[in-house]
């Protein structure tokens, strides 16, 4: 498999992603309790996490300022400012029987532990995984890794935004959700071809 160029990616066309209605915003415990209890019947999920960016120099992020978890119908965004109404998230992130996929994860361990005490076990880097699955040699992120495996090109014009406000725009929350989703569609498509 091929390792695209940004000029080629940036002339394909683009990922569109989880529909806007399939992402829920989890705001109160009821939502909170029946979002956990729907990931729970989930043996693996996309996750991410998104942080206000640093623009400051010496400044330390007080993030995540979101939880992104996506199945492969909904994902669900788990402002910061709303913990204490998902305490429960815990026994999702770690479940060791629940696989959780994603890029970039190790600063996502680091930030959850920090912020909330959260241990994400049985956590997969996918940037590693697509590498040896597409015997390529550098790594992959999620950007390159959709344009691989779905000839499609995902939007990273968000990744900036700030992330510590609520309520999120309509276009932080697509972009929130798609980078969890991806994941979780990456992972599932390398499945499949492994299989084939």
């Amino acid at each position: 498999m091929e390792r695209p160029t940004k000029a080629q990616i940036r002339e394909l066309p683009l990922y569109e992603g989880i529909a806007l209605e399939n992402v829920i915003v989890i705001t109160t415990q009821a939502n909170a309790m029946s979002a956990i209890a729907e990931l729970k019947k989930h043996a693996c999920l996309g996750f991410d996490t998104e942080s206000k960016p640093c623009f400051i120099q010496g400044e330390v992020s007080d993030g995540p300022h979101l939880i992104q978890i996506a199945t492969p119908f909904k994902v669900f965004l788990f402002p910061a400012q709303f913990y204490e109404h998902f305490i429960g998230i815990n026994d999702v992130l770690s479940d060791p029987l629940i696989k959780k996929v994603g890029f970039g994860l190790k600063e996502d361990k680091k930030i959850l532990w920090r912020k909330f005490g959260i241990k994400l076990v049985n956590a997969v880097e996918l940037s590693s995984k697509v590498m040896r699955f597409s015997h390529v040699k550098q790594p992959v992120g999620a950007r390159v890794a959709v344009a691989m495996l779905f000839k499609q090109r995902l939007s990273k014009s968000a990744q900036q935004s700030n992330w510590s406000i609520y309520p999120l725009h309509e276009h932080q929350k697509k972009y929130a959700a798609n980078d969890a989703h991806c994941a979780l569609l990456i992972e599932l498509e390398m499945q499949r071809l492994s299989q084939d």
